[in-house]
């Protein structure tokens, strides 16, 4: 009698891995990583416009940025795109908005372009770049999510960033030039509300092989 034995299924990462704490640490480490890039690359831009300034003597890195910056990007990036699925799971609302990679390939340059268009662009008042970035961002999520959980989060995540950069820049950590908002940019939560909703969407794709995965398993048992 022949046997047949079950061939495990190419594609992600993720896909031949079964063990739940497993997956949720590649998941993490991944968007990490992808977070760090990100920061890089981003505030490469930022800086190259002056934009933001850090004092000289923390400035050690190729990309003339502060070291602990990509690392913070980095672990808020993980949290974001990890709690993403968990709040949906928990709501009971799992997200099935365009779900698939193409999507969100599209959300991170469109994400980029907004961070590319307040270093870049020259408006002509900071109330007219924040709307104009407030109205991208908006765009940003009902393009590409478009759930109510996702806004919430973005929203007060958001705020919660930007209370943070508040305070490093009242003590002095880095400043921006030209500040019009309790010493940052009035912009700032735009941005950090699309890199929120990116994160999240990166999340929620990385958790949707795991869930393809137990999934198949468990009809298989």
């Amino acid at each position: 009698m022949a046997s047949t034995a079950t061939t495990p299924s190419r594609g992600p990462y993720i896909a031949v891995i079964t063990n739940r704490n497993t997956n949720l640490g590649i998941r993490g480490f991944m968007l990490f990583s992808i977070g760090v890039f990100l920061a890089l690359v981003l505030n490469l831009l930022q800086v190259q416009r002056n934009v933001t300034l850090f004092p000289p003597d923390v400035i050690s890195s190729i990309f003339s940025s502060a070291w602990w910056v990509p690392p913070c990007c980095g672990t808020a990036s993980a949290m974001i795109g990890l709690l993403y699925p968990c709040i949906d799971s928990r709501l009971g609302e799992p997200h099935k908005f365009k779900r698939e990679w193409s999507s969100v390939m599209r959300c991170v340059a469109v994400f980029v372009g907004i961070n590319h268009a307040s270093a870049k662009v020259d408006f002509a008042n900071n109330v007219q770049l924040s709307l104009t970035l407030a109205a991208l961002s908006i765009g940003l999520w009902w393009t590409f999510d478009r759930s109510r959980s996702g806004f919430g989060l973005g929203v007060v995540i958001a705020l919660l960033a930007t209370l943070s950069t508040q305070l490093l820049v009242y003590n002095g950590v880095f400043q921006y030039t030209s500040p019009d908002f309790l010493y940052i940019r009035s912009w700032l939560p735009c941005i950090f509300f699309a890199g929120v909703i990116t994160m999240g969407n990166i999340g929620r794709q990385l958790a949707l092989y795991e869930c393809k995965r137990m999934s198949g398993k468990t009809h298989q048992d």
